[in-house]
């Protein structure tokens, strides 16, 4: 929860301070061009990443296994999707981050360390 104010105020007053800057430099129209690129790659590759994502998950239900890697790719495939969705150039480069399978294996780390310290300290419930 701390993070939340960080989110909710600091990012968007830098991502409005980079678009001014673009603005003013490269001009309007280009920087409004390259925000809805990306808002398009973005959907695109969010959907590439997401269908192998599922792919990945029914493989291994097949087997009887659970999808835990792929349950963690599809998350960062969906935060990924909506980062690049947002306007912006800092989101922008966090949502490529999250989408690209080389990359992505960092933010799954930290996911996988989040996860157990909020299991060890009891903060987040597991319902069978």
């Amino acid at each position: 929860m701390r993070y939340l104010l960080f989110f909710l105020i600091v990012i968007p007053a830098v991502e409005i301070g980079i678009l001014l800057f673009a603005g003013k430099t490269i001009g309007v129209l280009p920087t409004v061009a390259l925000i809805v690129a990306t808002g398009f790659l973005g959907a695109y590759l969010a959907k590439k990443e997401g269908l192998e994502t599922v792919k990945k998950a029914r493989f291994e239900m097949q087997f009887g296994r659970l999808p835990g890697e792929a349950i963690l790719d599809g998350i960062c495939v969906l935060s990924g999707g909506i980062f690049l969705l947002m306007p912006g150039f800092l989101t922008d480069v966090l949502g490529l981050f999250l989408l690209v399978p080389v990359t992505r294996r960092l933010f799954k780390k930290l996911l996988k360390k989040w996860m157990a310290k909020w299991l060890e300290r009891g903060t987040i419930t597991i319902i069978r």
